[in-house]
């Protein structure tokens, strides 16, 4: 499998309206990716938010091979991973992006499944 190491404009700045949409709920979906570029955000019937958490329903995904990762908000300005986080890293995919507030082109960050920092290069 091919590492990701990229991220599409137009997904980022998806991820950003829609955390920015959501405030001051929690905005979660799942990444799926072409290659090695995060491409599109998928949206899962019955994920539940809050302003403290967002619970995804990973059921709902079914067998999607493309879905590598996962992201959501913070409304905090705070983008690192709490527990929970890492928990939810550990289970399901290999990248992670935490948008925090105020949901700009500087306040998101990526991680991977140990909940390390990884860089994204933003491309399109």
């Amino acid at each position: 499998m091919v590492r990701i190491s990229r991220i599409d404009r137009e997904a980022l700045e998806f991820i950003l309206a829609a955390s920015r949409a959501s405030h001051p709920k929690e905005f979660a979906g799942v990444l799926k990716a072409k290659g090695e570029t995060v491409s599109e955000i998928l949206l899962l019937p019955g994920t539940v938010s809050s302003n403290k958490s967002a619970v995804f329903r990973l059921q709902m995904l079914g067998i999607y091979p493309s879905a590598r990762g996962t992201v959501h908000s913070h409304p905090s300005s705070n983008a690192s991973p709490s527990q929970e986080d890492l928990a939810l890293f550990d289970k399901f995919g290999e990248v992670h992006i935490i948008a925090a507030f105020p949901y700009t082109a500087d306040s998101w960050r990526a991680y991977n499944l140990r909940g390390e920092p990884i860089d994204l290069e933003v491309v399109g």
